[in-house]
């Protein structure tokens, strides 16, 4: 597809949604939540073909020399399939916030004053491997009253286009446009370029992919961005703590998955409890092959645990995000020292501190500044679903509108609405 065609394509595409977006927003609750369930009916009798598409996305990348774990990324297997039926089901079956009235105020002269949950109307959403983002982009997106443009990986573009095609058919079995939900059928790149640059028909664009995608899309976008760039997330060890639970906690933190942003990959602990506490997590984490990159008081309370792979940390370890077995760990006074360092070195994602103390709990909650603070839980719990917003469409470590896991609230925007009975202004 040439550029000028590309061009074409895009504002046809625009079009389409900002038309779709003004018959979402006043759709019904039964209509979306129709659209929702009969979706996840479609990819459960959809199963077998769905598996014939994504065949062909897995024998390309195989051909292309794609490393195994994102080829993994990629599958379609009938679990995640299901778990995207539920997902649907479970939006389907929570409360529509669109059109809800809050905060209804009496003033002076008469008038009352509120705010109205609205859609925001049109957001693109730009996301590599897991064609599994495409329905829960969709989903989130009829959920919320909005019109969506989704750009997926050109590796998992004929999973995209059969999942696309069953969006559309539930939303027109339920009486919505099928332009509601739409995907950009082709793999050109300046597909990208022009999405990221129509404010005429896109209100906001959510990147969901590596460092490099988000960055670029950052730099070049000519509409709002909802991202994340990093997830340098901390666990910080207080003194006093439950060191058991500390040791339970800072090992799931860790190790329950490596890949996700919001794995812990900095561990702080107060010199109170690190004789305690780091000879045995370091023990843990010896027998689960994570690497250790310490400060030198920390090396030396963990270099009599057997099997432990030490390092000497490096000041770009406190900024780093690894996705791996990999972790920096650093021995401080105490909880100001760790407010100071979190603040510093983070990349404002999320951040725990494991206390029995009310006061350094309260001051943590406060002080640190990140989307999503902790006490005495797993950084592993800062994602949409385990939050109770049903599903999300990405993390945002912005200030502005959305900030942490964006679930349905995330995709409204609120406006002012003022009851009068005739009054006028003196």
């Amino acid at each position: 597809m040439n550029a000028l065609n590309t061009v074409e394509l895009m504002n046809a595409l625009g079009r389409q949604a900002r038309v779709a977006s003004a018959q979402m927003a006043k759709a019904g609750a039964a209509s979306k939540a129709a659209a929702l369930r009969g979706l996840a009916s479609l990819l459960r009798a959809n199963v077998a073909q769905l598996q014939v598409e994504n065949a062909k996305d897995l024998e390309r990348a195989r051909a292309a020399g794609l490393a195994e774990p994102m080829v993994d990324r990629l599958k379609l297997t009938p679990k995640v399939l299901e778990t995207c039926a539920e997902g649907c089901e479970q939006l389907a079956a929570m409360p529509d916030i669109i059109g809800e009235i809050m905060g209804m105020k009496q003033q002076p002269s008469g008038i009352r004053v509120g705010q109205m949950r609205v859609p925001i109307g049109v957001f693109g959403m730009i996301y590599e491997s897991r064609p599994n983002v495409t329905i829960e982009a969709a989903s989130l997106s009829i959920k919320s009253g909005n019109a969506c443009i989704l750009r997926g990986g050109s590796e998992a573009i004929d999973s995209n286009r059969a999942l696309a095609a069953l969006v559309q058919q539930a939303l027109v079995q339920a009486g919505l446009p099928a332009d509601a939900v739409q995907l950009v059928p082709t793999t050109d790149r300046e597909a990208v370029g022009q999405l990221i640059a129509m404010p005429a028909y896109v209100d906001v664009i959510i990147p969901r992919g590596g460092k490099g995608l988000i960055e670029r899309i950052s730099r070049d976008a000519k509409v709002p961005v909802i991202k994340h760039l990093d997830g340098n997330c901390h666990t910080y060890v207080d003194d006093p703590c439950d060191i058991a639970m500390a040791v339970k906690v800072a090992d799931n933190a860790k190790t329950q998955k490596y890949s996700p942003c919001n794995a812990t990959e900095s561990l702080l602990v107060a010199r109170g409890v690190a004789a305690a506490f780091l000879p045995q997590i370091g023990a843990i984490y010896a027998q689960k092959g994570v690497e250790m990159r310490c400060c030198p008081e920390a090396k030396a309370l963990l270099a009599s645990v057997p099997g432990a792979n030490l390092k000497d940390a490096t000041e770009q370890d406190w900024s780093e995000e690894y996705l791996a077995p990999v972790i920096s760990v650093k021995v401080v006074a105490g909880v100001d020292e760790a407010i100071a360092h979190i603040n510093r070195y983070s990349s404002h994602h999320t951040e725990a501190i494991l206390t029995t103390d009310h006061v350094h709990a309260q001051r943590f909650l406060r002080e640190v500044d990140s989307a999503s603070v902790m006490v005495n839980a797993s950084t592993r719990f800062a994602d949409g679903f385990e939050y109770g917003l049903g599903a999300e469409i990405g993390i945002s470590t912005d200030k502005f509108h959305a900030r942490g896991p964006v679930g349905v609230e995330g995709l409204t925007s609120l406006k002012y609405v003022v009851l009068g009975e005739g009054e006028v202004r003196g």
